[in-house]
């Protein structure tokens, strides 16, 4: 599994800055493997990252910002989802890297909403897989 963290390298933004910074940071210190990948760099990377953040996950205008936290092609969350996570120690759980205390991720959820759609399985099934 590749986490990667969706930065933007040149932003007038000194809030996108320290949130970048601080995902960056975060899992550097506790040596998370991640891969960063600048969407001001390639269009079409930052065109991969507005089309897999799942539509109810967007802001009410606007682009959604970096930081954004995929795990592979699985959306995990923006800097509030990390954060909060950081807040309550389950950031392995957010990342879909451990069961920590809840025994499933925001990225599987994702994932077993998505199954969930094409499928009868309860989603208790759908993790023991």
């Amino acid at each position: 599994m590749v986490i990667r963290v969706y930065i933007a390298s040149s932003t007038p933004s000194v809030a996108v800055k320290k949130h970048q910074q601080d995902v960056v940071g975060f899992l550097e210190a506790n040596q998370i493997s991640f891969q960063e990948v600048d969407i001001t760099m390639l269009e079409e990377q930052r065109l991969w990252m507005n089309q897999n953040i799942p539509q109810e996950r967007r802001p009410k205008r606007g682009n959604p910002l970096p930081p954004q936290i995929f795990n592979e092609n699985h959306y995990c969350g923006a800097y509030e989802d990390f954060f909060q996570a950081k807040e309550d120690n389950s950031v392995l759980a957010f990342l879909g890297l451990g069961s920590q205390s809840s025994g499933k991720s925001e990225c599987q959820d994702t994932w077993v909403k998505e199954t969930e759609l094409s499928s009868h399985h309860t989603v208790d099934q759908l993790l023991q897989n």
